[in-house]
């Protein structure tokens, strides 16, 4: 199947290559039930060494850059207790984790969480963190911006292949909260 955005060799639908994906994301797909069906989330295969988001546009598509959206897990701190989170924006801006983050989570600080708690507690890779298949009861923070798209790159839960979701589906994840102006321009 042709990708629906990017320049991929091929672009498979996620149901088809569970083998493909960690046990958190593998799993996810399986439970899909949202009113875009599974099928519609495609998995393609990326290669890490060209994971450098400017190396990756100039050999996958540069209409990549528009259309990829990160994945970033955080750490909302109020007195003793800790809240993670993951925050999906635009490749092209940075989660407002000191203002839209700390705020909607109600927390006192917010950062970004170490990789280890990051990695430990997804069950993802490094580099390749997914909203698609995160723990029961954690927050999504989805930027309007990402919902908007047709479709949307992001990471599989490995650095090796990436996941092509259509924009809406993001707002129905478990735990979904779509924010406007969650992703600020990159400085």
């Amino acid at each position: 199947m042709r990708a629906p955005i990017g320049n991929f060799d091929q672009a498979i639908p996620a149901p088809d290559c569970l083998d493909e994906l960690t046990a958190p994301v593998a799993a996810a797909v399986r439970a899909w039930s949202g009113s875009v069906p599974a099928d519609q989330i495609l998995y393609v295969e990326t290669d890490p060494r060209w994971a450098d988001t400017a190396v990756f546009v100039e050999h996958y598509g540069h209409d990549l850059l528009e259309r990829s959206a990160n994945c970033v897990v955080v750490a909302g701190k109020r007195g003793g207790g800790s809240t993670l989170a993951a925050c999906v924006v635009l490749s092209t801006t940075r989660a407002d984790v000191n203002g839209v983050v700390r705020r909607h989570l109600g927390v006192r600080k917010a950062s970004f969480a170490p990789m280890d708690t990051a990695t430990g507690e997804t069950g993802m890779e490094y580099g390749g963190i997914t909203p698609v298949g995160l723990p029961e009861g954690w927050p999504v923070l989805v930027d309007a911006a990402v919902v908007d798209l047709p479709y949307v790159l992001v990471g599989s839960g490995r650095r090796r292949g990436k996941l092509l979701v259509p924009g809406k589906a993001f707002a129905e994840l478990p735990g979904a909260v779509v924010l406007e102006g969650l992703g600020k321009p990159a400085a």
